[in-house]
């Protein structure tokens, strides 16, 4: 038995804390997880070979500054996560190893709109599929990270928001997936996983404090302060879709007037263009007119970045992140967007916070969510779990 305080249980504290840095990180040297977790260089060094007895880490070597090092990250064959996200128009679902490595991923189109049994009962048929590509079974499935596209009770996991998402209002997709897969579910909304998917993976990189920007059928942000998302009490921080710029504006879905949505969404603009560009324009065709120069596009889209840059220099102003990162179909129109984005930054924000930004389009496109459910899945599992975990799993084909 371990007590508190005791040589075992500071022995085991320690190796869950470089488990927890390599899981958070995807791969460090062992000088960089000595930095990181304050731990000797020589404790880190004997740890990571206990470890990687284990089958719990991957060692190779590297190099880092010009110099010979080791490169640490959780087994490849220690078990899979799974990302499942759900956007308005589509259901992109990805299976992962621990060292944040993809092994499949696919993108179906679906209507969020539906009832959520049907969306769960594609998931599901997703995932079996491609848990068979990847060659791993059910079994193997450590954990499973969830977006939905809106605000959820981070406490309960229960979508109470009727007029975003009629069709799941009073579900719990934790516990409905989770009854399904066989495996835990960690839920959050597609703006957060946005946000962790570029700082893991992609814009983010680096970066401690930064906001995600998302601009589709509706417009949110997700939030990363001091490395981790912030969500708020009600799990409803970052919906900047709902400043108001103008209250005599047009009526939002949510019920107020002239939301920041109503003048960027694609569900309020595409119409402008519908008489000379026909009804089924999408926000990714609209981009792609544009940068071949399609005048009425390149209008219409700077609008939309004058007006989230002024959403984003109020939220400039609240929390003063050092790094925005735009997403999504946006994203791709590169400084057609970022220009007046900046524009409105500069004219909107306080010098001081101005100063320190810098606002970039985000690398991952429309897989930053799936990805940031792979992460979710990745940071939110028990470091306890993986000590050992590669030891008495089957081999992952």
């Amino acid at each position: 038995m371990q007590t508190p305080g005791s040589q075992s249980s500071l022995h085991r504290a320690n190796l869950e804390r470089v488990v927890r840095a390599v899981r958070g990180a995807g791969a460090l040297t062992q000088a960089e997880i000595a930095r990181t977790t304050g731990l000797s260089a020589a404790t880190v060094s004997n740890i990571v070979r206990e470890l990687r007895e284990l089958g719990t880490i991957d060692v190779r070597d590297t190099s880092a500054g010009g110099r010979r090092a080791r490169s640490v990250s959780l087994s490849s064959d220690a078990g899979v996560v799974v990302g499942v996200d759900f956007g308005h128009s589509h259901l992109r679902v990805a299976v992962g190893n621990l060292a944040h490595q993809v092994l499949a991923e696919e993108s179906e189109p679906f209507d969020v709109d539906s009832a959520a049994d049907v969306g769960f009962e594609l998931a599901e048929r997703m995932v079996d599929g491609l848990l068979a590509t990847a060659g791993a079974s059910r079994a193997k499935i450590i954990g499973v990270g969830l977006g939905v596209p809106g605000p959820i009770d981070a406490e309960r996991s229960v979508i109470d928001a009727t007029a975003l998402l009629p069709g799941w209002h009073g579900t719990n997709p934790r516990e409905e997936l989770s009854r399904r897969l066989g495996a835990p579910v960690y839920v959050d909304n597609d703006a957060n996983l946005g946000a962790l998917g570029e700082l893991v993976w992609g814009s983010g990189r680096g970066c401690a404090d930064l906001a995600y920007v998302k601009v589709a059928s509706g417009v949110g942000a997700g939030l990363v302060i001091n490395g981790q998302i912030y969500r708020g009490p009600g799990g409803s921080a970052g919906e900047i879709g709902h400043i108001t710029l103008d209250e005599s504006g047009p009526v939002c879905r949510c019920g107020n007037r002239g939301c920041l949505e109503t003048f960027a969404a694609s569900r309020y603009v595409l119409p402008l263009l519908a008489a000379t560009h026909g009804p089924e324009l999408t926000m990714a065709g609209m981009v792609r007119a544009a940068r071949d120069g399609d005048a009425g596009c390149r209008r219409v889209l700077a609008d939309i970045a004058h007006h989230v840059g002024s959403g984003v220099a109020q939220l400039c102003n609240v929390l003063g992140p050092s790094r925005v990162v735009i997403g999504d179909e946006l994203a791709d129109a590169g400084e057609l967007v970022l220009e007046p984005m900046r524009a409105a930054v500069r004219r909107y924000t306080i010098p001081s916070a101005a100063r320190q930004l810098s606002l970039v389009a985000g690398a991952l496109g429309g897989r930053a969510e799936v990805l940031g459910a792979l992460a979710l899945a990745l940071r939110e599992m028990g470091d306890g779990v993986l000590i050992g975990a590669g030891t008495p799993r089957e081999e992952v084909g």
